[in-house]
């Protein structure tokens, strides 16, 4: 699924090719990753207004969008949820294409848009497609962002601290817990918990504060790592998930569990 990493790379293409643009048409035809939205609503909101500003906190994403001509009012927020398949994709007017979000191992033939949910086209014959095989995705009007927690690159220690300092949760299910930190998946926390040598399923009550701060430390590096290789398939630990792998960093064997519902992996030595 997409991670942090993926989505803040779909945000960016935003950023960098979508603002500024008038919206001239507007496909929400599909009633399922468009919902609670009927056919017709959102294109009916956006039309001709422009998108001013790409947001990300964690995994999700979203545009505000200007005035109707020239008006100071601002339009509705557009949030766009990767699901886990999605990416959006910027196509030119002269047939170019820049895609960005999930890691598709085979990637995606430029022009094949089999699997196009939604679609933003904008007055110079450009245009924004959410592109999502599964179909999981989501589109809709103004989000709930401020229900998230910190994003998992900006989180401060003290922020941090706040977060693991309330209930028994295990750690891994805190760190996938979206309203506590904002972008952790199973594969970011996997990598986090690796580097700050902590088991999974120990509860939060149970961590010293220096073991509170090792693990922030090691959430941020696998944060940093995932974005400068390209995604969470980066991560050193993800070749190591999977049965009779061995520590990238000891050589022990790695042991498989299920903590917060997820699969999880851990070194049997270094995270007892």
């Amino acid at each position: 699924m997409p991670e942090l990493p993926e989505v803040e790379s779909a945000r960016a293409v935003l950023e960098r090719y979508a603002l500024g643009r008038p919206i001239v048409d507007v496909d929400d035809a599909d009633t399922y990753v468009c919902r609670p939205h009927l056919p017709g609503e959102i294109r009916a909101a956006l039309l001709g207004r422009r998108l001013t500003e790409a947001n990300r906190r964690g995994k999700s994403m979203w545009c505000e969008t200007s005035g109707l001509r020239g008006s100071g009012v601002a339009g509705p927020t557009l949030g766009i949820h990767l699901g886990m398949s999605g990416k959006v994709v910027f196509a030119g007017e002269d047939g170019r294409e820049v895609d960005g979000g999930d890691y598709w191992r085979r990637g995606r033939a430029q022009g094949d848009h089999r699997f196009t949910r939604f679609s933003l086209g904008f007055g110079d014959g450009t245009r924004l497609l959410l592109v999502d095989p599964r179909r999981l995705g989501r589109v809709r009007l103004d989000p709930p962002v401020e229900r998230l927690g910190p994003d998992a690159r900006e989180i401060t220690p003290a922020q941090f601290r706040a977060v693991m300092a309330r209930g028994t949760a295990p750690v891994k299910a805190r760190l996938l817990d979206q309203e506590a930190v904002a972008g952790m998946g199973n594969l970011l926390a996997d990598q986090a918990l690796w580097l700050a040598k902590l088991n999974p399923a120990r509860t939060v009550d149970d961590l010293s504060r220096a073991e509170v701060d090792r693990l922030h430390r090691g959430l941020r590096a696998a944060v940093a790592a995932a974005l400068d290789g390209g995604g969470v398939h980066a991560l050193s630990v993800v070749p190591a998930r999977r049965a009779d792998a061995v520590c990238p960093r000891c050589g022990a064997p790695m042991r498989r569990g299920t903590v917060g519902g997820r699969t999880t992996w851990w070194c049997s030595r270094e995270q007892p």
